[in-house]
Order: C-alpha cells, then sequence, then structure tokens
C-alpha cells in the first residue's frame, strides 16, 4: 500500500488528538492504536520504521506507548511534533485521573462512569488480540521468529523473567546470530523508502537539555527550599522511578506499592487498587497510576486546601515521570536512525519485533484474565509459576461482552472509535441494569 505525502503539522495535532483519546487499554492497546491509525488508515510511516521505533522505545525505561508517540512526532516534524505528539497523549489521561480522583476523595463512587469504562475494557481487549494477530502475521515468518515469540511469552507468563532480560536476550540473539551469518537473523537494513524528512539531531540535543533542566528545576527547588515537605518526597521518590522503570508498568507497580503503602503512608492498599482501576480504563500509560498516588499523598499538606494540594501534588508526580521520558527520546532517537543501516542492529531489532508479539500477548492473556474471571490462583510446577483464573469465578457478562466485541472487531472491521464507543454505551446500559 503506497505511503501519502509528508502530513502537514495542522493534521498531525488532530491525529495525535484522535490517538490520545482511544489511548486506553494500557501499552498494547496504546500501541495496537497507533499502528493502525499510523500505519494502516494514514499511511503516514511504514511498517518497519514504526517497529524500529517501538523496539527501541521498548528497551528504554519509562512508559513505551507515550515515548513511542514521543517518537514517531520527531520523525514527523522534529522537536515541535515530538512535544505535540508527546503531551498530548498523556494530556487526556491528566485530566481523567484529576477528575475521578477529585469524585473519589468527594463522593467515593463514580458511578455510571465506572459502566463506561467496563464497556471500554472489552473493546479495548478486542483491539489489542487484534493487534496481536495482525502483527504476528507480519513478522513472525520462518521458525526461529515464532520460538522467540513463543519463548518471550513463557518467560514472562510463566517464569516472571524481567521484561527487560526478556527484550535484552531477544536483541543478543539477534544480533549474534547476524555476526556469525545465520540464514534466520540475515536481514536487510531497515528501510530508507519513506517520505519522512530527516530531522536536525543538534535540534534534538538542545532539546534534550531543556527537559533536563525542566525536568530537574522544580525537584531542585523543593529539596532546597522545602526539604521536608510531601511534595519533596513526591519529587525525589517519582524521579527514581522515572529512571528505574524498567519492565513495564506492572513491573514498576509493586515497587510504588510497597514504597507509598508501607514506607510513606501515603495511602491504603485498597485505595492503591482503586488508583489502578482508574488508570486501566482511562485514556493514556498505565503509570497514569502515579498522579492518583501523587494527588492521595499531598492530600496531607496543611498549607492549603486538602483539594488544591492533592491536584499539585498529582500534577507534580505527572510532571517528574514524563519530562524525563522526552529527554530519553531526544537523546537517543537521532543516534538511532544513525544506525538504521546497520544490518546487526537490524537483525537484533527484527529479534525483538518477535519478542514483543509474545509481550503483547502475554498482556492480552493477562488483561482477558482479569477481565473475564473475578478471581485468580497461582498454579506453580517446578520453575513454572503463573496466575490462573479459578473457572467457577466467570462473570458471564464480561464474557459475553467481551466476546461479542471481539466478534465485531475481527469479522464486521467496524472504524475503532464505532467499537469504542458502542461497547462504551452498552458498558453504560449494563451497569444501569445492575448487571455489572
Amino acid at each position: 500500500m503506497p505511503q501519502l505525502a509528508h502530513p502537514p503539522i495542522r493534521d498531525a495535532w488532530k491525529v495525535w488528538a484522535r490517538i490520545a483519546a482511544l489511548s486506553f487499554g494500557g501499552p498494547a492497546g496504546q500501541i495496537a492504536v497507533m499502528h493502525r491509525i499510523l500505519v494502516e488508515e494514514k499511511r503516514w510511516i511504514d511498517e518497519d520504521r514504526f517497529l524500529h521505533a517501538l523496539n527501541f522505545c521498548m528497551l528504554l525505561p519509562g512508559p513505551e506507548a507515550q515515548q513511542l508517540a514521543t517518537y514517531v512526532g520527531w520523525l514527523m516534524h522534529g522537536v515541535r511534533g515530538a512535544l505535540i505528539a508527546g503531551i498530548l497523549f498523556i494530556l487526556p489521561g491528566v485530566v481523567a485521573i484529576t477528575a475521578l480522583s477529585v469524585i473519589y476523595v468527594t463522593l467515593g463512587d463514580v458511578g455510571i462512569v465506572a459502566g463506561m469504562f467496563f464497556g471500554l475494557k472489552a473493546a479495548v481487549l478486542a483491539i489489542v488480540v487484534q493487534a496481536v494477530i495482525r502483527l504476528a502475521g507480519k513478522t513472525l515468518k520462518g521458525p526461529v521468529p515464532r520460538v522467540i515469540a513463543a519463548a518471550a511469552f513463557v518467560a514472562l507468563f510463566a517464569l516472571g523473567a524481567p521484561f527487560p532480560l526478556v527484550i535484552g536476550l531477544a536483541a543478543i540473539a539477534g544480533w549474534l546470530g547476524a555476526q556469525f551469518g545465520l540464514a534466520a537473523f540475515t536481514v536487510a537494513p531497515i528501510s530508507d523508502a519513506s517520505t519522512l524528512p530527516a530531522q536536525d539531531a543538534s535540534a534534538a540535543r538542545r532539546a534534550a537539555i531543556w527537559a533536563l533542566v525542566l525536568w530537574m528545576a522544580p525537584v531542585l527547588a523543593l529539596v532546597i527550599f522545602a526539604p521536608h515537605s510531601v511534595f519533596a518526597d513526591i519529587a525525589t521518590f517519582f524521579s527514581r522511578l522515572a529512571v528505574l522503570s524498567f519492565g513495564g508498568a506492572y513491573a514498576v507497580l509493586a515497587w510504588v506499592g510497597q514504597e507509598a503503602v508501607g514506607h510513606y503512608g501515603w495511602l491504603q492498599p485498597t485505595q492503591m487498587l482503586d488508583g489502578l482501576g482508574m488508570a486501566e480504563t482511562t485514556p493514556g500509560p498505565l503509570i497514569m497510576v502515579l498522579q492518583f498516588v501523587g494527588f492521595m499523598a499531598a492530600m496531607g499538606a496543611d498549607w492549603a486546601h486538602p483539594l488544591v494540594a492533592a491536584i499539585l501534588g498529582g500534577l507534580l508526580a505527572t510532571w517528574v515521570t514524563f519530562a524525563p521520558c522526552f529527554a530519553f527520546i531526544f537523546i537517543g532517537a537521532p543516534f538511532m536512525e544513525g544506525m538504521r543501516r546497520s544490518t546487526r542492529l537490524s537483525a537484533a531489532l527484527r529479534a525483538v519485533t518477535a519478542a514483543v508479539v509474545g509481550v503483547i500477548l502475554n498482556l492480552a492473556v493477562w488483561f482477558a484474565i482479569h477481565l473475564i474471571w473475578r478471581q485468580t490462583m497461582t498454579w506453580q510446577m517446578g520453575p513454572l509459576q503463573a496466575d490462573l483464573p479459578v473457572m467457577s469465578s466467570l462473570d458471564p457478562v464480561a464474557a459475553i461482552l467481551t466476546l461479542t466485541t471481539l466478534v465485531i472487531a475481527l469479522w464486521l472491521r467496524i472504524g475503532m472509535a464505532t467499537l469504542l464507543g458502542g461497547a462504551a454505551l452498552a458498558g453504560i446500559a449494563l451497569q444501569m441494569a445492575g448487571l455489572t
């Protein structure tokens, strides 16, 4: 399918706003949305360049979907495009989490909103399954990529392997395979058959410096002028998370829960789960749950109205979480673009692409288990251990809604907005009928 002409910046605003509004379902769903809109619908970027960018972002700390949006925005329109894509990607989530957090502490019940999100979960699962099928069909050609994908899935689902280890081993396997001339790893370098313009690496470096300054300025100011305040604790704690958050959101949340609940006492375990539920069912990265944690932490500040302090605490947590992501992309993207002609790098990234299929499949299975069943149990056999559903805890309403949206997505091929909107309305109807 031929690629369209390079899009003007005004069109990029509209498309990234659309992607942001549809970015439900964690990284798997968000990557699926971006792939469908940017590669399949708009054809603004080809498959190779999209996967090249995705593979790089999978190796970075932080939310890979937001960084992927920033990278692709930079490819299309330089620093300005990266800022548009990256900021718009998280903006709906910031607004939604702020609103739901206020509702949570004032009313304690999101009511009909919960029904809407219940329906959206089913649609997101269908989109993720659709993405796995499409990506597998395009990338798992031959036995070796299939073995890598299967190994990645088993390592994550049944061995509890750290996400960076899985991706790193896949990259090493591809690199060494190309180094020794194995046929399965002999791939052509990433194609230059693209209408994307070359971007200014020096401008990216300047932007990286600004991102680092804007990230560290409030942190240093709080540490120096208010060292014993909850805001200084929020700034330093979430800044550490920003640079150490390898392994995806779920790996990070275990650390967040332990520190925020056990060490700092900012919130209760049940409140942490409620915040995770908000983040899972609102647009934007799952790591947006950190905004809720910062919100609850700052409720105890005594210098302002609790809600004002809480909102500021949530926004501070979000700022120090995402500002470094822009710096990572501005530093690394020009380097990765310059390495596209390396056959060994291409082989390594192709191996990572195969592993990503297993990663997304693992997320889809995890999502399905927790959506369709109310309870899980731990199954173990030797080194293998996995959370499996308790079959008697099947939620028939969730199962029927999920199956319906999956059939519609795979066979009727309706538009994404229609699928999400219909599922949201179905969820609201089920909520009003008392069935959810």
